[in-house]
């Protein structure tokens, strides 16, 4: 603190500064704070740098650096912008204030040394003190902090920034104003934030400058005295009347904020926001142009009370006046004649929902469904029957976990659904691919060696067809093992997996010491690392950078680790993804593929939007916007990623395609085995059926009163007998669609009328070339009863034959899962199945024991699929259901001769195992199940 002596003299005020005896201890302490301020900054930068510097290097091995120098070139832009107008603007307000101020008398305190001065004399002492301090040092420090944080805030705001530059026209007009509607997704979110922006800093910069004239004695607000010198009213109704005017263009932006409102009949703009909202909005704008106006006048007249008036009757009206008024013109007016004027508003909100989740194409077809399916109809479409799916994902999992994991370390996170043409047939299958879960390694073997530069990667798929099973219930593989055995799927030569499904940690390739490639016997097999990915850190520099960066001195102080060494992280595909193309939305369920002997993920992104006026957002979300425009193919050895444009019509797409040249390549480009397996991404299908549940009702008045309102189905729940409810979920199939002439994949989902359990209609999303992405529905006749899921589940629950055998089973020790029910059309009728797990209770290896089929209102239960559809329409349609369709004792000599072989091996494999195990009752059980395929494989194959 300083002290000064006042030495007065008839005509001279001389200050004497004198010296206080704690200065050296105050200054000893701005030191050390000095001190510790340096080494925290330093840290901090330390840390940003080690961040892009990794980012640099990442970005620079995956060949995505034009990416990264995009996104940071737009947030240094973006920052200096803020940051330079922001400083700017407050600083210029904060000098200004500074120099017109003047100090007050009545701030100094009792008993201080000014008391000996004149009245006439003090001001000009103080006047003198104000003028000494650093004003201008100070307002430019606390303008830079202050402008420092909004700018950082700003820099999260560079997709939008880039959008707004780039932004490639939709080609269509709004319902209200005619604007093209990327005026809504582009600029108008731009326009906000800038608002926004000013709005904050006009606040900031009066804030500073307001505190800067009560410490000079210019603003008094206390209990003795409130007083504001003519100055700082000057000064604030200057920015005052900006704030108006900003204001002003506020309210003009509101104008089109009314296309996203939501009454609770109509979304968007309704008749109210149109006749009433609307014009009190206009009426705002002149206003605040008026009150603008008053309160730069104010600067000469200097009255407190103009600017109080201009505050009140701008946001008097905007706060009170408007929604009092709108809200007794929508209860009075609107609500008792609601349908008949809110109906041209109900039908924007149809079609701009339509467009904007692309519902528009959906073609309607009709469904008889009648019941005229026989066992001709059912050889006619033998290749929808062998492949109607009796493999839930959670049961295969658990028996891919039990049968095919190996080792404790490897884990299957998911089963993918997908078709391959094997041995000229274009059949569905489930597959999972082997990944390495470090954290199921015996905790005394998770050391850093273990986790980082021996156990790397993940080792092959398993692949095995819907329908296929052995006579103990289990899946038949066609592909299984490590490395992986191919039985009747596609070969694999390149089994390992770095890059997968699962939060791997970074690993250290091309060390001194081979990575741990798969278990052999009591031996295992290493290999090193011969791919293209992973960032060099083979010198000091770098090891010490990535040691820095995640908190891990081993990587620099490691002997394992070499000249030629790589780190590979970002091994989540998701994670991957997302940081190079940080502005899509991932689809949740990538999955793999086998193609060309090597594996692949196929990862759906999609590009969403807030901003699509008079669209129903999506439930629980602000997104009225989305478009499955991006399909990711990861490869699972060498992570490369490749960004593949599914649809160029999508202006988002379109308008990232502008900022990111090159990101994107056109599908065409994809390679065509990959193409193949391209299929309609379930997460948008699902946002699809849940809105098409209303919007397929195009008419207003249908609408308004919700007549035909669908809902998904309820099923049970798959557990326990079904005691839980769930809705039923979109699920692939491969079939051949009502008229057309060849088996394709579908995702398809069940629809049933609001409150009732009756099936009215179908959806289908095609996934197979050239018709990839167009939407069906089938809609049943209104006046006829079609089953719907929940209702068959009941005939299930009511057949005695069906509940004695779950009740037996769930009383032997064992525990009886029900799977989910598959609604499956056939011609122009329906066809339900069903299958039946058991699962021991001391065991974790579900068995596929029972097949229900119905159709119409019968039910019947079967070990096989065949044998059910035989007993439903009682004619042997084994014959018309290929073989494959299940392997049993009974039927063994009736399937081809891949299925006998395969199944072979596989009681092979298991007699081995229990042999190992020493359960010889099981090796002989295994061995005497073995005998009549080997008799059946012995036979002589007839000439053809």
């Amino acid at each position: 603190m300083n002290f000064y002596l006042v030495n007065q003299t008839a005509k001279h005020i001389r200050l004497t500064h004198v010296a206080d005896p704690k200065d050296e201890f105050v200054m000893r302490s701005r030191r050390i704070g000095v001190s510790i301020a340096i080494v925290v900054a330093g840290l901090i930068a330390l840390g940003l740098a080690s961040d892009f510097l990794v980012d640099w290097t990442w970005y620079s091995s995956v060949g995505y650096l034009g990416v990264f120098w995009t996104i940071i070139g737009a947030k240094i832009m973006l920052f200096v912008t803020v940051f330079v107008a922001t400083a700017t603007v407050i600083s210029a307000n904060g000098m200004l204030a500074s120099r017109v101020a003047r100090a007050r008398a009545y701030l100094m305190p009792a008993n201080s040394p000014w008391e000996s001065l004149s009245s006439k004399e003090l001001p000009a002492v103080i006047d003198r003190i104000v003028r000494r301090l650093p004003w201008r040092s100070l307002v430019i420090v606390v303008s830079a902090v202050l402008a420092t944080l909004v700018a950082l805030g700003w820099t999260a705001s560079w997709n939008l920034a880039l959008n707004f530059i780039h932004q490639v026209p939709y080609g269509r007009g709004d319902p209200l104003y005619g604007h093209d509607l990327s005026f809504y997704l582009f600029s108008l979110p731009a326009f906000i934030l800038f608002k926004d922006w000013m709005l904050l800093v006009l606040a900031l910069s009066a804030l500073l400058a307001a505190l800067i004239y009560w410490a000079c004695g210019e603003i008094t607000l206390n209990a003795r005295r409130r007083f504001v010198s003519a100055t700082a009213t000057a000064h604030g109704s200057v920015l005052l009347g900006i704030f108006f005017l900003v204001e002003a263009w506020s309210f003009d932006l509101d104008r089109y904020l009314l296309l996203f409102g939501d009454n609770g009949v109509v979304v968007g703009a309704g008749y109210t926001d149109i006749h009433v909202a609307l014009p009190f909005v206009i009426t705002l704008i002149g206003l605040c142009c008026a009150a603008a106006i008053a309160s730069f006048a104010n600067v000469r007249l200097r009255s407190a009370k103009t600017a109080l008036a201009s505050v009140v009757l701008v946001f008097g009206t905007s706060f009170v006046l408007l929604p009092i008024t709108t809200a007794l013109f929508q209860r009075i007016y609107v609500k008792p004649n609601e349908l008949k004027l809110e109906s041209p508003y109900i039908a924007r909100n149809i079609a701009q929902t339509r467009e904007a989740y692309n519902l528009r194409n959906i073609v309607v077809k009709p469904f008889t469904a009648d019941l005229s399916l026989t066992a001709q109809s059912l050889e006619d479409n033998g290749a929808t029957i062998d492949n109607i799916r009796l493999w839930d994902w959670q049961p295969l999992l658990d028996t891919y976990a039990q049968l095919q994991e190996i080792r404790t370390y490897y884990k299957f996170h998911d089963a993918d659904i997908d078709r391959y043409m094997l041995g000229g047939t274009y059949q569905q299958v489930m597959l999972s691919a082997r990944e390495l879960e470090p954290t199921l390694l015996p905790a005394n073997a998770q050391t850093w060696v273990n986790l980082h530069v021996l156990f790397t990667h993940g080792n092959g798929v398993v692949m095995s067809p819907v329908t296929h099973t052995t006579t103990e219930g289990l899946p038949i593989f066609y592909l299984q093992d490590i490395p992986p055995i191919a039985s009747g799927g596609p070969s694999v030569s390149e089994p390992r997996i770095y890059f997968g499904e699962g939060e791997a940690p970074y690993v250290i390739v091309k060390g001194s010491t081979p990575e741990f490639d798969y278990p052999k016997g009591s031996n295992n097999v290493y290999r090193a690392y011969d791919g293209a990915d992973g960032v060099p850190i083979g010198g000091l520099a770098r090891r010490a950078l990535y040691s820095w960066y995640f908190g891990d001195p081993n990587i620099l102080l490691s002997q394992y680790v070499t000249a030629q060494s790589r780190i590979m992280f970002r091994r989540n595909i998701q994670e991957r993804v997302n940081a190079i193309a940080p502005f899509l939305r991932l689809d949740k369920d990538p999955y793999i593929v086998v193609s060309g002997g090597r594996l692949y993920w196929i990862q759906d992104a999609y590009t969403t939007s807030s901003w699509f006026p008079y669209s129903q957002p999506i439930e629980g979300e602000a997104t009225n916007y989305i478009r499955n425009s991006v399909k990711i193919v990861i490869d699972a050895y060498n992570g490369n990623v490749d960004f593949y444009q599914t649809d160029p019509a999508d202006p988002i797409i379109e308008t990232y395609q502008n900022i990111f040249p090159g990101l994107f390549k056109p599908f065409a480009a994809m390679p065509a085995d990959l193409q193949k397996h391209a299929r309609y991404p379930e997460d948008l299908f699902l946002i699809q059926s849940q809105l098409y549940r209303a919007y397929h009702m195009g008419a207003p008045e249908v609408f308004y009163n919700r007549e035909d309102l669908w809902q998904f189905p309820r099923q049970p729940d798959g557990i326990d007998e079904a005691t839980t409810d769930s809705k039923m979920a979109p699920y692939y199939i491969n079939m051949r669609l009502p008229g057309e002439t060849h088996t394709e994949f579908v995702l398809m989902l069940p629809m049933v009328p609001s409150q009732r359990e009756n099936m009215i209609a179908w959806l289908a999303a095609r996934c197979d070339q050239p018709d990839y992405g167009k939407l069906i529905v089938y809609e049943f006749p209104k006046d006829k009863l079609v089953y719907g899921p929940y209702q068959i589940e009941a005939l299930i629950n009511q057949n005695t034959e069906v509940s004695q055998q779950i009740t037996l089973w769930n009383q032997s020790g064992s525990r009886v899962i029900r799977g989910n029910l598959l609604v499956v059309p056939i011609g122009n009728s329906i066809l339900y199945v069903t299958p039946l797990y058991l699962r021991a209770q001391s065991g974790q290896l579900p068995e596929l024991k029972r097949v229900i089929a119905i159709y119409g209102d019968r039910v019947v239960m079967e070990e096989t699929l065949a044998g059910a559809l035989a007993a439903l329409f009682k004619s042997p349609v084994a014959s018309a259901v290929p073989a494959s369709a299940t392997t049993s004792a009974a039927n063994v000599g009736t399937g081809p001769q891949s299925d006998r072989g395969r199944e072979a091996l596989n009681h092979y494999d298991r007699a081995i195992a229990k042999l190992k195990a020493g359960d010889w009752s099981g090796f002989g059980a295994e061995l005497d199940a073995l005998r009549p395929l080997l008799e059946q494989l012995n036979k002589p194959t007839p000439d053809h």
